[in-house]
């Protein structure tokens, strides 16, 4: 086993505790190491946009210890920064401090960074060590390498049905196909993302909040509708104070407009062919607004669109032990010519929530998108 292998997982395990909170900066561990390798010194994660990155966090608590890091190790899980945004670049508070040595996972794909902060650590005559968890940081922060790379979310679409695919009742009734323990799950899986995307039908039909309320969590996601004609009501669930609402439509209607921005929400006009939100350019719009992952919980039609347009990621499916027969589908698309037209998929994970099964599905080659190789 390599001997960086441990302490980076532990970096690593940081790195998750920021996940609800880093958003739109990737999450980061850091663990800061004696230079004989045998006392952890201090350690941090990032914390929300605007305050202090991994590393600094690491510093503070050395200094908080009253350990000095003169000469110590740095294991971080992404390249240290070295541009000035929101804060100082991390790789010269290393610098600053004395840091010896900095084990990295990967190069951040940030292009304002991007091999930049090893460079400096290098000039500096700090040893840079690159590779180990690499595999395990990208996927955590894959949203984030999309958003870099692709200049698009991560887009997860997130579905519970019966064992035979069914969605809702032919009327539209849904509540509840899967169980208790599913939900507060599926709530976990919003909690990590940047915003959470629905249509006007699961609006009208359900009037969801779409917040995360049953696990813990230090930032509600963002909530972007899809709304061709601004149909949104302004009463809707998902109008809540201090939350950023997005309404994406496709026809300028200026009373609506003017009574959704009353509510609190900005809309943003994206007309497409058919008189339909262009899809493509609202991902490109969440990109640029910081949106790393993108969970979607809609309905059959739209979801159906954003699998037939290919912006589709990754599938969360929840399948409750029933079968409903005559119902609407989990994404409606096609007619397909052949069997070889079939979207295909990989299997990330399947296990059991509560009586339910989940599935994480990923259409294949989503995931093979600019890769940063060490350095």
């Amino acid at each position: 086993m390599d001997p960086h292998d441990a302490l980076m997982q532990q970096a690593l395990a940081l790195a998750r505790d920021a996940i609800g909170r880093s958003e739109p900066n990737p999450r980061v561990g850091c663990v800061l190491v004696s230079a004989d390798g045998q006392r952890v010194l201090g350690q941090g994660s990032t914390q929300r946009a605007g305050q202090a990155h991994a590393e600094i966090m690491a510093l503070r608590d050395a200094a908080a210890l009253g350990h000095a890091v003169t000469g110590a190790t740095a294991y971080v899980s992404l390249e240290p920064c070295s541009h000035h945004g929101r804060t100082g670049p991390c790789c010269d508070a290393l610098l600053a401090a004395g840091i010896g040595r900095v084990v990295a996972a990967l190069p951040d794909p940030n292009p304002l960074v991007a091999g930049e902060g090893f460079a400096r650590l290098r000039a500096g005559g700090v040893e840079v060590i690159v590779g180990p968890g690499a595999d395990e940081s990208r996927e955590l922060n894959i949203g984030f390498f999309s958003r870099m790379v692709r200049a698009t979310p991560w887009v997860r679409m997130k579905i519970a049905a019966s064992l035979d695919g069914r969605t809702a009742l032919e009327n539209g009734a849904s509540q509840w196909i899967t169980s208790t323990e599913a939900r507060a799950d599926g709530h976990a899986w919003r909690a990590r993302a940047g915003a959470v995307l629905t249509g006007i039908g699961t609006v009208r039909d359900d009037n969801p909040r779409l917040d995360v309320r049953a696990v813990p969590t230090p930032r509600q996601p963002d909530v972007v509708v899809v709304d061709s004609r601004l149909e949104t009501p302004p009463d809707a669930n998902l109008f809540q104070p201090g939350r950023r609402l997005i309404i994406y439509g496709a026809v300028q209607d200026a009373q609506r407009e003017a009574a959704l921005a009353a509510g609190g929400a900005e809309v943003v006009l994206l007309p497409g062919p058919g008189g339909k939100v262009d899809l493509p350019a609202l991902l490109r719009d969440l990109a640029a607004r910081g949106v790393n992952e993108l969970h979607v919980e809609a309905g059959h039609k739209l979801n159906g669109s954003l699998v037939r347009e290919g912006l589709v990621d990754e599938l969360l499916v929840y399948l409750a032990p029933k079968l409903i027969g005559i119902g609407r589908e989990m994404a409606h698309f096609g007619p397909l010519a052949s069997l070889a037209e079939a979207l295909p998929l990989h299997f990330m994970s399947i296990g059991r929530v509560g009586p339910d099964l989940r599935i994480v599905a990923r259409v294949a080659g989503r995931d093979r998108f600019g890769p940063v190789q060490p350095s």
